[in-house]
């Protein structure tokens, strides 16, 4: 069976091979997908962390809790890569990491 890596390339698998069952290759998709749920999970989780340190170092060094220039390009990121769905992913990533305004 295929299979996509997050980088986008095909790698080969040997399980089930060509013939393999349609249900087998749901299931191997269906682990994958698991796998990648949970390293999002886990950058999610980091990234919320170091978003929170860098709001506790600005405020304890005499800045403002947000800085809505950082937050309008990581806004504009997600946007170009993603379309209207990475506008509402960004917001929820921001808001994981600042809290609800």
């Amino acid at each position: 069976m295929s299979a996509t890596t997050l980088d986008g390339a095909m790698s080969e698998s040997t399980e089930g091979g060509p013939e393999a069952a349609p249900e087998n290759h749901i299931a191997d998709l269906r682990h994958r997908i698991d796998e990648i749920d949970s390293a999002l999970i886990a950058l999610w989780q980091e990234r919320a962390a170091i978003s929170q340190e860098v709001g506790r170092t600005r405020i304890a060094s005499g800045g403002t809790r947000l800085v809505l220039s950082r937050e309008r390009e990581i806004l504009d990121r997600f946007r170009d890569a993603l379309g209207a769905d990475g506008t509402q992913l960004a917001l929820l990533i921001l808001r994981a990491g600042r809290g609800p305004l």
